[in-house]
């Protein structure tokens, strides 16, 4: 029953190359996790309007609004300010990834990503923040 009751979660996909988007929600798709896209920043404020994830996966270098501006906003939002935030990036360096975790993006993936270890890091974050 526990393992039933995470794999209803809401997971939000948000990138600006849908090629990445349609990857992404192929591999979630498959532990049955509700997953809910937008290929913007702008559009992903929009639907967090109306939407609270249960975890939010977005990649970083988008035109609009860039993953660290959209992070930004989502944590100054006292509804969105406990899910879980993953940056998903094609930059795979040192100072990236530790420039996310010392402004609380929770994890940070790389393009191309692993399925298994996507599968297992998504799984292992709702286990985690499943009280928040």
């Amino acid at each position: 029953m526990t393992a039933k009751k995470s794999k209803s979660k809401t997971l939000f996909l948000i990138d600006d190359e849908n090629v990445w988007l349609e990857a992404m929600e192929a591999v979630l798709k498959e532990e049955h996790y509700n997953i809910v896209t937008a290929d913007s920043g702008a559009k992903a404020l929009t639907k967090l309007s109306k939407l609270k994830p249960d975890l939010i996966i977005s990649d970083l270098r988008m035109p609009d609004m860039n993953g660290y501006e959209l992070f930004d906003k989502i944590k100054n939002n006292p509804k969105l300010r406990n899910v879980p935030f993953v940056f998903m990036s094609g930059l795979d360096d040192y100072d990236a990834r530790h420039f996310a975790k010392t402004i609380g993006v929770t994890d940070y993936l790389t393009k191309p990503f692993d399925s298994e270890e996507m599968k297992s890091l998504v799984l292992g974050l709702l286990q985690k923040y499943k009280k928040i």
